[in-house]
């Protein structure tokens, strides 16, 4: 293929690329592409229409084998993420008021800065027809628009791919010590704990009545979530949430901790039931 040297380095790494439900082989394919052009190598495909492998994914990837054959497939969202860090949603829209809304340029130095602290990023990418849903842009921390014109804001799935994986490689030319993170001392919690948070405490506010009206339960939970992605926890920060939440089902007003032996749950401080 012209414009490719077997005898230079491949540039590998980077956030990963997940895509919600793509529908054609062929898109998959021009997105490999894309990535492999900028140095990106990590594709995550989530439930993908017409199965996977696909012939004609690789037929259009112009040699960018190595993503095609490291490409791994999810049933759901939630596990495409679930080891991830922090992760940024594509959007055409500024539908979330909780969440911040970078540029492609701020969003590639925030993962560039991230990827040089030591933690696992992803960027997701919408449906070829409607991109993503709310639910699915509240599971990420951040939301990435594109400035183009406003009466013609459509892009498709390559092509957005290719814009992110350009200002992630540009980004990676220029000085970052300013933006770099310092070590952490606390290690950022993965999609996995975040979620185990968001199921734990919906199960604890479910029981006590909660939502209410039942039929507002969906939106409620979307707005609770949104809030607690305002920010990136950490995993000591995930255990203190959960160990609330535990305190709250263990003991009552009238039982409080320390009064008796209350039913073994789950207890956050190690991960384990705690029998006291």
């Amino acid at each position: 293929m012209a414009g490719t040297n077997s005898e230079r380095e491949l540039l590998t790494g980077g956030p990963a690329v997940i895509l919600v439900e793509p529908q054609m082989g062929e898109n998959i394919g021009m997105v490999a592409r894309a990535m492999a052009n900028f140095g990106l190598s990590e594709l995550r495909l989530v439930n993908p229409r017409d199965g996977w492998p696909s012939d004609k994914a690789r037929a259009v990837a112009s040699k960018a084998d190595h993503v095609i054959d490291a490409t791994r497939v999810f049933d759901t969202l939630e596990e495409a993420i679930a080891d991830l860090q922090f992760v940024y949603a594509t959007t055409a829209r500024e539908r979330y008021g909780y969440k911040p809304v970078r540029s492609p340029v701020v969003a590639a130095q925030t993962l560039q800065a991230r990827t040089i602290a030591g933690e696992a990023t992803g960027i997701l990418f919408g449906r070829e027809r409607f991109g993503l849903s709310n639910e699915e842009v509240a599971l990420a921390d951040e939301i990435v628009t594109f400035p183009v014109n406003p009466a013609f804001a459509s892009l498709n799935i390559a092509q957005a791919v290719l814009l992110m994986s350009y200002e992630w490689m540009k980004s990676g030319m220029e000085d970052l010590s300013a933006t770099a993170f310092q070590p952490l001392e606390q290690r950022p919690a993965d999609k996995e704990q975040v979620q185990g948070l968001f199921d734990h405490l919906e199960e604890a506010l479910d029981s006590r009545g909660y939502f209410r009206p039942v039929a507002k339960k969906p939106k409620m939970v979307d707005n609770l979530r949104a809030v607690l992605t305002r920010r990136a926890f950490t995993t000591q920060e995930i255990n203190v949430f959960r160990g609330v939440i535990s305190s709250l089902d263990r003991f009552s007003r009238k039982k409080p901790r320390g009064s008796g032996a209350p039913d073994e749950v789950f207890d956050a401080r190690d991960d384990e039931p705690d029998a006291e």
